[in-house]
């Protein structure tokens, strides 16, 4: 399995390796509470490591539990399933294969977010996370303690150092390992995506590197868990902070990285571009979100437009043409060439079409409020009305047919608060939640790359609502480009609106956006959770108040 390992100290008295060591990677997507399945899977890749003649299998941060816990880490049974587990795992793995496995601790002293170290049938170490971190999406303060003593085991000469996650985003932890004696780093990881973030990890193991002169090994988890997408992106860096080996992103899959002489050596993946690889998240967002939690397929209205659209190609590329279904619902104010292009795009896409007319369920309505509106102008009102008709038809076929409805609306209208409560952002997950409409429209080219499913027109006209004659977007809003620069800078970048006019934007834009953010907390509050793919979305790492007179001075 292993050729022996010959070590000298060199001119500093650092140790030098001669050897060769097998680690295998596995990258793999776990499913928060399916303790069960998670160590059949860690099992099963534990067994292809074996056979491959890998002398350590790494898994990723809370392998056997899934990451993020969130309040399940409260509760003293969920430690105590999740030991009986991490022993059944101990216990099943092949002879002399080491798995250092991620997994939820407890003791008299509290709770841990740790790493156990399994060889010969038990636990043989335990390592405890040093850093918690309590910024953006994470609030592990709020569950876990912080660990302090270091790790470092044998395996053949060589001494690795255990770290996870957050502890290598600072100085400290990866000291601790190497005062420790360790030769080699390995980091458990559930790191989430955003964009550019693979870039980001190498650039922060590139300083550990640096300031230890340790190599490096990092597994990533993969796969979606509500809101969040893990990328995987499994990688290794070598002690001069080049990187030996690079796995690929959004997949599956145990990898190998072969340790030659202290230098980790693998394959190395292309990175895909920044188009690319969020609409592979919004891909396997839906995928899991969906099939985690058991839904047969999934329904869209499709108005003709290019969210719809966009989020049809999403859908179809996750879970196959058979599992979406396209609902066209149109009223009195639809183009016809809307009615074209969704046709059109349905049948580019293969997928199911239906045509609902909306207009005698609105005249309904209208009719039935009549007297309560007499002497009324006709205003938003109606034009909310006509988005909970179709809200209704949506749900009442979500509930015949057990698929879920999938949301169509982006970030920018998210921010403005564009959209009706209750009418189009009624439903179970939203794709484009964190998507900002320039995007949108790359996202829609960088698809039809892959195959031309998108009518030109679609991508090309001007985006409307088509609840009322006439209408466009920029009735209403200031032109996308211009409100998604404000919003990244005043909601993404915390920006003072005085800065963001600093740098150039019309005072009038900063005030009407700015408004609008503020003045729509309680319509985000209850949107349905959606894909993240930035540094902070509108979800669980922007937590603003609905209730709220503060106002961001100019």
């Amino acid at each position: 399995m292993l050729f022996a390992a010959w070590i000298r100290l060199d001119a500093r008295g650092a140790r030098v390796h001669y050897s060769h060591m097998k680690i295998a990677l596995a990258q793999f997507n776990a499913i928060v509470g399916d303790l069960d399945g998670n160590i059949r899977k860690i099992g099963q890749l534990a067994a292809q490591a074996a056979e491959a003649e890998a002398t350590i299998l790494l898994a990723p941060e809370l392998a056997v539990s899934g990451y993020p816990p969130e309040d399940l880490a409260l509760r003293p049974d969920f430690y105590l399933e999740n030991a009986r587990y991490l022993n059944q795992l101990a216990a099943g793995l092949p002879a002399g294969l080491t798995a250092v496995v991620g997994f939820p601790d407890m003791d008299d002293t509290g709770r841990y977010n740790a790493a156990a170290v399994l060889h010969g049938g038990r636990v043989e170490a335990v390592y405890r996370k040093h850093r918690l971190p309590n910024n953006s999406v994470f609030d592990e303060v709020r569950t876990f303690m912080p660990g302090q003593d270091a790790l470092v085991f044998e395996r053949d000469g060589i001494r690795f150092g255990v770290n996870i996650c957050e502890d290598i985003w600072r100085p400290g932890a990866v000291e601790q390992a190497r005062a420790a004696g360790a030769d080699c780093l390995l980091v458990l990881n559930a790191s989430p995506y955003h964009k550019n973030k693979q870039l980001l990890r190498h650039e922060v193991a590139r300083q550990r590197v640096g300031e230890t002169g340790l190599p490096i090994v990092y597994v990533n988890l993969v796969g979606g868990q509500d809101e969040l997408v893990f990328d995987g992106g499994s990688f290794a860096m070598d002690a001069r902070g080049e990187v030996g080996a690079q796995f690929p992103l959004f997949e599956e899959g145990l990898y190998f990285v072969d340790l030659e002489n202290g230098v980790p050596k693998g394959a190395v993946h292309a990175l895909p571009d920044l188009d690319e690889s969020v609409y592979q998240a919004l891909v396997l967002g839906v995928r899991d979100y969906v099939g985690k939690n058991g839904f047969p397929g999934v329904i869209v209205g499709s108005s003709g437009g290019i969210d719809s659209a966009l989020t049809l190609c999403v859908a179809v590329d996750a879970l196959g043409p058979e599992r979406v279904k396209a609902v066209m619902m149109p009223s009195q104010y639809t183009a016809g060439m809307s009615l074209d292009d969704a046709q059109e795009l349905a049948g580019n896409l293969r997928i199911s079409h239906s045509i609902l007319p909306i207009r005698p369920l609105f005249d309904s309505f209208r009719s039935a409020l009549a007297a309560e509106f007499s002497g009324l102008p006709e205003d938003l009102t109606e034009e909310n009305i006509q988005a909970r008709v179709r809200s209704v038809l949506l749900m009442a076929l979500s509930n015949k047919s057990g698929s879920m409805v999938l949301t169509t609306g982006n970030k920018s209208e998210m921010a403005a608060g564009y959209a009706t409560l209750y009418g189009d952002m009624a439903g179970g997950f939203s794709v484009l939640k964190d998507v900002a409409k320039t995007l949108v429209w790359r996202l829609a080219r960088y698809r039809n790359t892959i195959s031309p499913v998108i009518p030109e027109r679609i991508i090309t006209r001007p985006p409307s609502a088509e609840l009322r004659p006439e209408q466009t977007d920029q009735d209403s809003l200031p032109p996308y480009e211009v409100l998604d620069g404000i919003m990244e800078r005043y909601m993404e970048q915390d920006m003072a609106p005085r800065d963001i006019v600093a740098q150039g934007f019309d005072e009038a834009a900063v005030r009407q956006v700015v408004r609008l953010i503020d003045r729509s907390e309680y319509k985000r509050r209850q949107s349905a959770p959606g894909v993240r793919i930035t540094e902070r979305g509108f979800g669980r790492d922007r937590r603003y108040p609905i209730t709220n007179k503060y106002q961001a001075p100019f």
